[in-house]
């Protein structure tokens, strides 16, 4: 057992309320420089939709990610030879129209246009060429367009419906949709890492934040493609690649990363993974419908002694130990098994996990009355505003039986609460037993989705840069540098 921690990040969805104030958190840290205009390491995205890059989903186009054939797994759209061939024409890659061209206006004629009887305007300028352009796209050009034929029914994911429950879709869209915030995932099984030539991309060994070395970086840009996500990033002005690196400095420090401190709706959370690395190759090779679950069970029990004893002998602090034990991530993701990767079918292992939208129906109108009767709740699971089929789509390969499980929990914990706070429901035993939840359990599912402190949320350990270092390099030669792996002490010779 090779027991090593990652800071693993969770987003709930049923909190989030669209309002971008993490995307420009993270644009006003990161992103603010000449070459990384059009660059959004986190963004806020409407589903159904085609999201940023435009379709960025669709595999089949932009080759990332990692597929599996018979019992090989292997990158999709690159590798050895793949890579070598391409290494100077990538026809993967995404161009800057799938993004947008990003531009700024000429504000200075506003107040130098000379008198006239029209209102003069400030006209649109590309900051690539320098020209005067046609603003065409945006970061969230569809935002709020859920129900649009011209974004949402281009969305990758709506193939697994068929055509009459893509229109009934379409016609409850008008009024309903989800929002989907992306950042990187910090993977365990990295395809951008895997694809990348001059090997400048790395996983650090103390806390798993996949980062890129701008000095090995070349420019390459096979890690564009690489990625299936589309989270990493080409910066034209010094041709080096960039993504997000969770704000790592900022971690170190005990800090909060900038997109998570500044979110209205409360709906992300940080904390420490244990996880087994001799299982990274077995999930990687799992059967789709069983991707989610061997997931889980490559993530440890933080509590158990044999866990425990293998952290420690692998070089993990005890201080990171205690900060697993206390993660909402591990609740979510483990105890609770309420939180779901994104597109597990990529098969790259993401760390960044989703509680997926509770969107029922909760009753239906009879003789102008609007009727909520007990019976109704978990039936009206399987008539969501958004499919289980959509939402497995995104959430578990395809697996609908995954989906079903976490709409029930949350569901169940709904009743619970509306019967303490309300007293109009009668089935809350039925409801709790049917998913394996006792009352205790409900609340606690409660408390930390709806009242628990920022501590609670963002639960961050030491970073021990000191003890990192001097695990794998010479302290006094590599001044400044950062540990990669603790599992054997280098030889001082």
């Amino acid at each position: 057992m090779n027991v090593r921690s990652q800071i693993s990040i969770l987003f709930h969805l049923d909190k989030c309320i669209g309002c971008h104030t993490c995307s420009i958190a993270c644009k006003n840290h990161w992103t603010d420089r000449k070459g990384a205009e059009y660059m959004w390491w986190n963004n806020v995205e409407t589903k159904p939709g085609t999201g940023y890059p435009h379709r960025w989903e669709n595999q089949e186009d932009y080759k990332g990610g990692w597929t599996k054939d018979g019992s090989k797994v292997s990158l999709k759209g690159s590798g050895k030879f793949r890579g070598l061939k391409n290494i100077f024409h990538n026809p993967n890659l995404p161009v800057i129209d799938d993004y947008y061209e990003p531009f700024t206006y000429k504000y200075e004629d506003l107040f130098t246009a000379p008198e006239c009887d029209d209102q003069p305007i400030a006209k649109a300028v590309s900051l690539i060429t320098g020209k005067e352009m046609e603003i065409k796209a945006g970061p969230n050009w569809d935002d709020d367009l859920g129900g649009s034929p011209l974004y949402a029914r281009k969305d990758p994911n709506l193939e697994r419906l068929t055509q009459q429950e893509q229109d009934d879709l379409f016609q409850v869209e008008r009024l309903v949709m989800m929002y989907l915030p992306r950042i990187c995932n910090h993977c365990l099984n990295p395809s951008c890492l895997a694809s990348c030539p001059s090997g400048a991309i790395y996983k650090r060994g103390e806390d798993g934040v996949v980062l890129v070395n701008q000095e090995k970086c070349r420019g390459w840009r096979m890690c564009v493609s690489g990625c299936p996500y589309k989270k990493v990033f080409y910066n034209w002005n010094t041709g080096k690649s960039e993504k997000c690196l969770l704000c790592y400095p900022r971690i170190e420090s005990g800090q909060i990363p900038a997109c998570m401190h500044s979110c209205v709706g409360r709906i992300r959370y940080l904390g420490v993974l244990l996880y087994d690395a001799d299982q990274i190759e077995k999930v990687a090779h799992a059967d789709e419908d069983k991707l989610v679950e061997a997931h889980r069970e490559m993530i440890l029990d933080p509590f158990d002694a044999k866990v425990i004893a293998a952290a420690r002998a692998n070089g993990v602090h005890d201080s990171v130990i205690e900060s697993a034990q206390h993660s909402p991530v591990y609740k979510f993701v483990k105890e609770w098994k309420m939180a779901l990767p994104l597109h597990p079918e990529y098969r790259t292992l993401p760390m960044l996990f989703y509680v997926p939208p509770l969107l029922p129906i909760l009753g239906k109108m009879e003789q102008d009355l609007y009727d909520t009767s007990d019976e109704a709740y978990f039936t009206t699971i399987e008539k969501s505003r958004l499919p289980i089929k959509y939402l497995a789509s995104l959430f578990s390969a395809g697996n609908e039986g995954t989906i079903r499980e976490v709409l029930k929990k949350m569901m169940a914990v709904r009743i619970h609460r509306r019967k303490e706070t309300v007293g109009d429901i009668n089935a809350v035993e039925k409801a709790l037993t049917e998913v394996g939840l006792t009352p205790k359990i409900a609340d606690d599912i409660y408390r930390l989705t709806a009242l628990a402190p920022l501590e609670e949320r963002f639960v961050i350990p030491p970073a021990h840069r000191e003890e990192a270092i001097e695990m794998t390099k010479m302290v006094l030669v590599e001044q400044g540098d950062t540990g990669f792996g603790f599992t054997e002490q280098p030889s001082r010779m």
